[in-house]
């Protein structure tokens, strides 16, 4: 018997797979390459350390951006504690129960718009686990939270950028912004994600800690440092390392090009929105203020609602789905199934608004 398993095993084992003809043509490729192009390697690596560096270390590192991770992380734990949680779990019960859908799924995108969107999915993942979200819910809530600025930061300077095109911006923050957050709900439990269930207030648990105040604070920093250590920057890094293999390839030019023009038709600004998309909101909603007197102000409006997200693709792409993975009950792909989704109804939010509320705002 031992034998016949030996030799299946060594049959097996000869059998080409497929990784193993990949790496292969890998070993050769190099070989082929350091015969030939003996720089090319070394100018790979050299694209890709100067797309991923000024990420990681300008913006992460030695900015505020790293340090306001930790201080929204601080800030959430102490309005947990505070018992904001309970009491916005309160304020939506009425109107979940309407839609059939578990209140907390709110939670994420009120989070977000407060302190930051990576502190959003560590607060609020436990937060539905606890609430017995399915996992319907709680896609939906990762797909709602996309639809809210990623930082307060974000929020203050649109708002600071739509003073100086002189635009109303109290109409376009609740279409933008707070609308969203019951729309969004409601559109896919009827649609994608239908495995949703009323929860009475009763059937909840409270979500306000009992910690002690001053545990809350320190451990609320050390948990923000390794928010920011072990999981944005590995995940920042890992994207804009394939984003500086696309410029080695040579088709990034032609991808950036092409998110422009589609962005102009989109009714958004494309220089600012592509900061937004692939750098950070934040960047973007303060060069619109920069860049009044040349920028078209019909732009703006999707401008705006476009920063007003989870963007950059980053934070799509790396930070949410591990964060999720880590607090919540969704895998890393089911996560970035719902981001995406969000980020969909993101760019219809920009379009729709940036063409028929235009006109009224500008």
């Amino acid at each position: 018997m031992e034998k016949e398993q030996a030799s299946i095993s060594k049959s097996s084992r000869l059998k080409w797979q497929v990784f193993e003809v990949i790496g292969i043509l890998l070993v050769f490729g190099s070989l082929i390459l350091l015969l030939f192009a003996p720089n090319s390697l070394s100018a790979l690596f050299d694209t890709i350390i100067k797309e991923v560096k000024p990420i990681v270390v300008d913006i992460f590192l030695t900015s505020e951006v790293g340090i306001a991770i930790i201080v929204s992380v601080i800030v959430g734990r102490i309005l947990e504690r505070l018992g904001f949680t309970d009491g916005l779990i309160r304020l939506f019960v009425p109107i979940m129960k309407w839609f059939k859908i578990n209140p907390s799924v709110i939670i994420p995108s009120v989070y977000n718009i407060l302190g930051d969107i990576n502190a959003a999915g560590k607060i609020s993942g436990p937060i539905l686990v606890k609430a017995n979200a399915t996992k319907a819910e709680q896609k939906i809530a990762v797909a709602t939270m996309i639809q809210s600025p990623q930082s307060f930061a974000t929020f203050v300077l649109g708002l600071i950028a739509l003073s100086a095109f002189n635009i109303n911006a109290f109409p376009l923050v609740i279409l933008s912004i707070f609308v969203p957050i019951i729309v969004v709900p409601f559109l896919l439990s009827r649609t994608i994600y239908r495995d949703t269930k009323k929860v009475e207030l009763e059937e909840l648990p409270r979500f306000t800690p009992t910690t002690k105040f001053l545990q809350t604070i320190f451990s609320s920093a050390k948990e923000g440092v390794e928010l920011l250590f072990l999981i944005i920057i590995p995940a920042v890094a890992a994207v804009f390392f394939f984003i500086g293999a696309l410029k080695f390839i040579g088709v990034w030019d032609i991808i950036e090009s092409s998110l422009s023009s589609v962005l102009t038709f989109l009714s958004i600004e494309p220089a600012t929105g592509i900061v937004s998309i692939l750098a950070a909101p934040t960047l973007a909603v303060a060069q619109l203020a920069d860049l009044a007197s040349t920028i078209d102000p019909r732009l703006i409006v999707g401008s705006f609602v476009l920063a007003n997200s989870g963007l950059p693709l980053s934070v799509i792409f790396g930070q949410v789905p591990a964060t999720w993975a880590e607090t919540s009950s969704l895998n890393e792909r089911e996560t970035l199934e719902a981001a995406i989704i969000g980020m969909f109804l993101r760019f219809i939010t920009a379009c729709v608004l940036g063409y028929f509320l235009t006109p009224f705002l500008v």
